[in-house]
C-alpha cells in the first residue's frame, strides 16, 4: 500500500437535512486530505439533495450520486461501484467523525498491515458528541481471520457495522450489500472477513453515532425481523460450508430472538403474536447449547436462564429494562 493512498468515504443520505451539515463537515475536516467523499443522495424529498449538491461546490472532493430511492445497501452499492480509492470508509449521514478518524485508522493499518482497521464509536445525544481526550497510546488489539469471526459472532469485541472503520478497497471486488433488508451489513460480514488476513481494533473513540427518535436502530417495526432471517441462513451456510463457526453464529442468532422478541413486546400498537412466537421457538431450539458454551456471553445467559422461568418472566419483567443497542 502507497504511503499516502486514496481513501473513499461513503455516505449515503436520506432526508437527514437537519444533520448532514454536521456529518460533511467533519468529514471534509478531517486531518487526512487526501479523500474522496462520495455522497449518494438516495431520492431524498426534504432538503438533503440540495444540501449535498451544496457541499460538491463547496469542495472539489465531494462527488454526489443521485438516484431513485432503494434503500442504504443500494446506495452504499452505488458508490461502492464507482470509487477509486485504494481504501474505503462509510459514514452514515447522521453521524459525526472525530478529525483525526481517517489519520488513527491509516497509521494503524500501515503499522498491522490489516485488511480492516477499527475505532471505538460514542453514541450521542443533542448536537454534540463528546469525543474523549486524545489518546496516542490507545490499547490496539489483533485478530487473525479466525478470531476475527468469533469475535464477530460471539460479540466480543468486534462489532458487524460498516461504519468506525477503514477497509482496504479490495475486499470488495465483486461484493455488494445484499438488497431490501435493514441488517444488510450482518448479511455481508461473513464473506468479508473471508477475504481478511487480520482485523485490527483501536481502542480510540473516533466516530459519534446519533439518537435520535427516527434512528430506525432505536425504533422497532416488523422490518427489523429481518436480522432473524439473515441469521438464519448463516446458520445454514455453517453447516453446509463452516461448521467451526456454526455454534458462534447460533449464540448471534440468540441475541436476535432476544432482540426481537423483547423490542415487538413493547409495541403495543401492534399485535405480533406470529413473530414473537418464532422468537420463543427459536430461544428454547438454541438456549441449552449456548448455556453450556463458555464463549457465549453473560447477557444471552442472563437472558437464557430467565427464559427457563417461562416467556411471559422473560417479556413481561426482563422486557422493561430492555434497552436496543446500536
Amino acid at each position: 500500500m502507497v504511503q499516502s493512498p486514496l481513501i473513499s468515504v461513503i455516505v449515503p443520505v436520506y432526508n437527514v437535512e437537519d444533520f448532514l451539515d454536521q456529518c460533511l463537515d467533519s468529514i471534509v475536516n478531517q486531518t487526512y486530505r487526501h479523500l474522496e467523499i462520495l455522497v449518494v443522495d438516495d431520492g431524498s424529498t426534504d432538503g438533503s439533495a440540495a444540501k449535498c449538491d451544496a457541499w460538491a461546490g463547496r469542495d472539489e472532493r465531494v462527488r454526489v450520486i443521485h438516484q431513485p430511492n432503494a434503500g442504504h445497501s443500494a446506495a452504499r452499492n452505488a458508490a461502492l461501484d464507482v470509487m477509486t480509492g485504494d481504501l474505503v470508509a462509510m459514514v452514515d449521514s447522521d453521524d459525526v467523525l472525530h478529525p483525526e478518524f481517517v489519520d488513527t485508522l491509516l497509521q494503524a493499518m500501515h503499522r498491522s498491515d490489516a485488511d480492516i482497521v477499527v475505532g471505538d464509536y460514542v453514541a450521542f445525544y443533542g448536537s454534540e458528541p463528546r469525543f474523549p481526550d486524545s489518546t496516542p497510546d490507545s490499547a490496539v488489539k489483533h485478530y487473525d481471520q479466525h478470531e476475527a469471526m468469533l469475535a464477530v459472532f460471539y460479540q466480543h469485541g468486534l462489532t458487524h457495522s460498516p461504519w468506525g472503520r477503514l477497509f482496504k478497497a479490495s475486499l470488495f471486488d465483486g461484493l455488494r450489500f445484499p438488497l431490501g433488508i435493514i441488517y444488510e451489513d450482518l448479511a455481508i460480514i461473513y464473506p468479508l472477513l473471508k477475504r481478511c488476513r487480520r482485523v485490527t481494533s483501536v481502542a480510540r473513540v473516533l466516530y459519534g453515532y446519533r439518537q435520535h427518535a427516527t434512528n430506525s436502530m432505536r425504533v422497532f417495526s416488523p422490518r427489523r425481523s429481518s436480522v432473524i432471517d439473515v441469521c438464519e441462513q448463516l446458520e445454514q451456510d455453517m453447516l453446509c460450508s463452516d461448521r467451526q463457526y456454526l455454534q458462534a453464529v447460533r449464540s448471534r442468532t440468540l441475541s436476535a430472538y432476544f432482540n426481537i422478541l423483547l423490542l415487538s413486546h413493547q409495541d403495543q400498537a401492534t399485535d405480533h403474536h406470529d413473530l414473537q412466537d418464532r422468537c420463543w421457538q427459536g430461544i428454547k431450539r438454541l438456549r441449552g447449547a449456548c448455556l453450556l458454551d463458555p464463549r457465549v456471553r453473560l447477557k444471552n445467559k442472563a437472558g437464557i436462564l430467565a427464559s427457563y422461568l417461562g416467556r411471559w418472566f422473560l417479556c413481561s419483567v426482563l422486557g422493561r429494562r430492555y434497552t436496543p443497542k446500536p
